[in-house]
């Protein structure tokens, strides 16, 4: 359900907008009085700069040993030209005052955005105190959070039975849950990360079981969009005596459950490697140019409903669309029962596009951004060897075709009834739609939406039925 505007929220949000406008129109007049110092040459100085500095990042992750150093000096070289230009014009400060006056222009303009969007709070429903409850508990989880905020004492004092996970050796966690139901547990949660989350989750819906989640994680993404406490995971364990439901969507990998994303392509790839969990970086690094230089036939086949999404690099498929579209920070979840998959396409095939995604962001052709109720990945064009996959930050090996589907509402998730509550998001940025909020109208229907200009599920995509010719 959308939560219906609050007025003084909404007069907030158009007098944000019109602040951001005046921060803009701010920022151009300097430009403007600096036409006669180089105002013009500031500009294109710039853009030129942040063009060569993507360029010079792409070209030092995707090759290594000089050329790698070389496109790290172009990066270093770009920045510093610029930085010099203007204080050689002599408009440094000048220069220095229109960054932050577009700086706050931004900042004011998603502000009211996200004021303006009316936010969507899934439904709640009442819940019954479990008589019997099992919590699964990860110590090492989240560098140690089980201990630090005494989660064991704090759930048995409440009447759960805990189950501390031994860490010396693994465990099938999945099998700990199904134990548990059939020995008469009436909700199962867990305390620990998104992946062991998804374990579990997937045997709680199984059996119509509400689902508790502690997060005891590292980054906690599925307890953040749930809108818990991420501070303090004891407040999670109110739950099981003042508590309600949200019935959320559960997506399935080749029947294996996850909660957050499913990555193919670069990052599942990089994930693969032995060393990546103790060297994360150098890993990456040594690892990115095979990837991102990789003959085209390597690249990956995939569908999305009917949109086809061929010869990409990266594959990022989430439970619920994501409000951004940056490859690195996906953002936030909105919402959890739309009942559909997120799916981001990423295909960089060199300096130039680099640039481009860097100057245009969402926009870019090198990013493919849609929703759909099915992804299917059947490898790359040259092989049909088992595929890389990293499910919940996972490394798997799956057969192909990897099939990526959603199961609407199938998880009742139990939450606290006072909770943080989900951060707003403001979706992507449109000066339109500002310009018309600052106008005291109301947004448009599309930008009002929950996240944003997502494409609608269905292959609504604009390449959808044909290849992708990029």
């Amino acid at each position: 359900m959308t939560e219906q505007h609050d007025p003084r929220r909404l007069g907030w949000a158009h007098t944000l907008a019109r602040l951001a406008l005046l921060a803009a129109a701010g920022a151009a007049t300097v430009l403007l009085l600096l036409i006669g110092k180089g105002g013009v040459l500031l500009v294109i100085g710039g853009l030129l700069g942040l063009a060569l500095t993507a360029a010079g990042t792409w070209w030092s992750l995707a090759h290594r040993g000089v050329h790698r150093w070389i496109g790290a000096l172009v990066v270093v070289l770009a920045l510093a030209g610029v930085v010099a230009g203007y204080a050689n014009a002599g408009i440094w400060l000048p220069a220095l005052g229109a960054v932050a006056l577009w700086a706050v222009a931004l900042a004011l303009a998603r502000a009211g955005l996200r004021e303006a969007r009316p936010r969507h709070r899934m439904r709640t429903y009442p819940a019954a105190r479990p008589r019997r409850a099992v919590l699964i508990m990860n110590p090492r989880s989240g560098g140690g959070k089980v201990e630090r905020f005494d989660l064991v004492a704090r759930a048995r004092r409440l009447g759960a039975e805990v189950i501390l996970l031994d860490t010396t050796r693994q465990t099938d966690v999945g099998a700990l849950a199904r134990r548990a139901v059939a020995e008469g547990a009436d909700l199962l949660g867990v305390a620990g990360g998104d992946g062991t989350q998804a374990l579990v989750a997937a045997v709680a819906a199984e059996h119509a079981l509400p689902f508790l989640v502690i997060s005891a994680g590292t980054r906690n993404h599925f307890a953040m969009d749930l809108g818990l406490d991420r501070d303090d995971p004891s407040r999670c364990l109110d739950a099981l005596t003042d508590g309600e439901e949200l019935r959320v969507d559960l997506g399935t990998v080749s029947g294996r459950p996850f909660v957050n994303t499913v990555s193919f392509g670069a990052y599942a790839e990089i994930v693969q490697s032995p060393e990546y969990r103790d060297a994360k970086l150098g890993t990456a690094l040594e690892a990115l140019p095979d990837l991102l230089l990789a003959n085209p036939d390597r690249r990956l086949l995939a569908r999305a409903d009917q949109a086809r999404l061929d010869g990409q690099q990266a594959l990022l498929v989430s439970n619920n669309a994501y409000s951004g579209a940056d490859p690195l920070t996906a953002g936030r979840r909105e919402r959890l029962d739309a009942g559909v998959l997120g799916v981001l396409g990423i295909r960089v095939d060199g300096p130039a596009q680099a640039a481009e995604i860097a100057l245009l962001g969402a926009r870019a052709p090198g990013l493919r951004k849609l929703t759909a109720r099915e992804v299917v990945v059947t490898g790359t064009a040259d092989d049909g060897a088992d595929i890389a996959v990293a499910v919940d930050g996972e490394a798997l090996r799956l057969p192909p075709p990897v099939i990526c589907a959603i199961r609407p509402g199938a998880l009742r998730v139990l939450v606290p009834v006072h909770r943080p509550g989900a951060p707003r998001t403001s979706g992507p940025l449109d000066w339109r739609s500002l310009g018309a909020l600052a106008l005291g109208r109301p947004l448009p229907e599309a930008a009002a939406a929950p996240g944003g200009s997502d494409e609608a599920p269905g292959g609504s995509d604009p390449a959808a039925g044909g290849s992708d010719a990029r």
